[in-house]
């Protein structure tokens, strides 16, 4: 399986699609479909059942996942996308943003 520039609490920008140029921050990552939950991007309606948790029921918005090739990270310097480089210091890899070079926490 193959690793992703993305992880979850990322800050990123949407690159394509509908949602082009929303940003928000990633809620969770599915490695195997290669997709990411954005906060407040690709919101779908979706029914649902009266529960003891929500008694009236209703339609709800809520967010899909989102392909990781429409998504870039956030430049934390800058606020424009970039993309990243890896790099090994020991056991430890950290994440540069390649326009300004800076550390992705």
């Amino acid at each position: 399986m193959n690793k992703l520039h993305i992880k979850k609490g990322d800050n990123v920008i949407v690159l394509s699609g509908e949602d082009k140029g929303k940003t928000g921050k990633v809620l969770k990552v599915f490695v195997a479909e290669r997709k990411a939950l954005v906060e407040g991007v690709k919101l779908v309606s979706k029914s649902q059942k009266p529960s003891a948790k929500n008694p009236q029921g209703g339609i709800v918005k809520m967010e899909a996942p989102i392909h990781i090739s429409n998504l870039s990270l956030i430049d934390p310097k800058s606020g424009k996308p970039t993309r990243i480089s890896i790099k090994h210091e020991g056991k430890n890899v950290i994440r540069i943003a390649k326009k300004s070079g800076e550390e992705i926490k």
